[in-house]
């Protein structure tokens, strides 16, 4: 089976085809995966304007699920795979509207998909199938949230943050040193050649139960708005000692130590969390997805986390950790072979429930 699937809940718009590979371990092999991002529009702005990704989701969505199709030898296509929500309802109203139409004129099923589903599956995608039950954490620009996957598709949330998503958090922390967006690569980068140790910022400490959700059993939720009011509190003083206005960037070696200790708190906070969780719901691996999975850090603390537990850690590869179809498109497949599909009255949903 081979399957088109359409991304555009925020500000990529991609387009992908992946097929079925008979094998039980690695069940899905990608045959294209194009992704237009819109990151230079957006930068001029210093974040995602919803009416300009939207606009540019419809001048580009023809021709991103044309390249598709044809970088994959443009095959018959049994189904078509869309992100349904959640996301910006403007941009998830244009794929939506297009795979609506598509999987209308070719008379295949159209499969709706969460975008956090996404995320998840392209860790199947991109390793094969994870030992389970497995603690999966989606980190990126607008989630953060921790799942336990005790059966394949099926996923039950542990933990999310209660404000600020870490990769929004990144954002905003390079907005205030004047960094440019997006955040994460930047800062990222700087932390490389800073003192992770040079300011101590604190870590969260939730202290009661999150009164929008159920509290269960070993919830572990997140929180990062504190974090990012002790940099802003750091970084205007230290304008004020050294006589700089607000508009004025601090040293590159203040501002290098600056990065490093913020993204050691983050990371270490994510990966309290997430391996905290394993232990206590006693996982078979971890996982972790999402645009800020793309963080060096993340990435080998987490390894070394996991090494040193005797977890395997399952993360993908930097073109399958931002937004992209081709996930969206593993996960269509998921849930077709589940029995799910969609009339074409279907809707956008900004904030879908997975």
């Amino acid at each position: 089976m081979i399957i088109l699937g359409i991304e555009t809940s925020c500000d990529e718009t991609s387009a992908a085809l992946v097929e079925e590979t008979g094998d039980a371990a690695r069940p899905w092999r990608i045959r294209s995966n194009v992704v237009a991002s819109q990151v230079a529009i957006h930068r001029e702005w210093g974040g995602v304007v919803p009416e300009l990704s939207a606009r540019q989701h419809v001048r580009d969505i023809c021709g991103v699920v044309e390249r598709a199709m044809a970088d994959g030898g443009s095959p018959a296509i049994d189904a078509v795979a869309v992100t349904q929500g959640p996301g910006l309802v403007g941009s998830l109203l244009v794929g939506l509207s297009f795979a609506k139409s598509l999987a209308w004129a070719r008379g295949v099923p159209l499969i709706p998909v969460h975008h956090l589903a996404g995320h998840i599956e392209s860790l199947v995608l991109e390793g094969g199938e994870m030992p389970l039950p497995a603690v999966v954490l989606v980190v990126s620009g607008g989630h953060t949230s921790l799942y336990r996957i005790i059966a394949p598709g099926s996923y039950d949330l542990l933990g999310r943050t209660r404000d600020d998503a870490a990769g929004e958090a990144y954002d905003k922390v390079a907005k205030l040193l004047h960094l440019g967006y997006p955040g994460g690569p930047v800062i990222d980068r700087l932390a490389r050649d800073g003192n992770d140790r040079a300011v101590p910022f604190p870590k969260m400490r939730l202290t009661h139960a999150d009164r929008n959700a159920p509290h269960l059993p070993g919830r572990r939720d997140f929180s990062f708005s504190g974090l990012k009011t002790a940099v802003r509190r750091h970084v205007t003083a230290r304008r004020a000692e050294t006589g700089l206005t607000s508009g004025d960037p601090l040293s590159p070696r203040e501002t290098a130590d600056i990065c490093a200790s913020f993204q050691r708190v983050v990371v270490e906070t994510l990966l309290d969390r997430v391996f905290d969780a394993a232990s206590w719901y006693q996982a078979q691996a971890v996982g972790i997805a999402g645009g800020v999975s793309a963080n060096s850090r993340l990435r080998s603390d987490a390894a070394a986390r996991g090494g040193s537990k005797g977890i395997p850690v399952f993360v993908p590869g930097l073109a399958l950790s931002t937004d992209n179809a081709a996930m969206i498109a593993a996960a269509g497949l998921r849930r077709f072979r589940q029995g799910v599909g969609a009339p074409v009255e279907i809707n956008a949903e900004a904030s879908l429930a997975l």
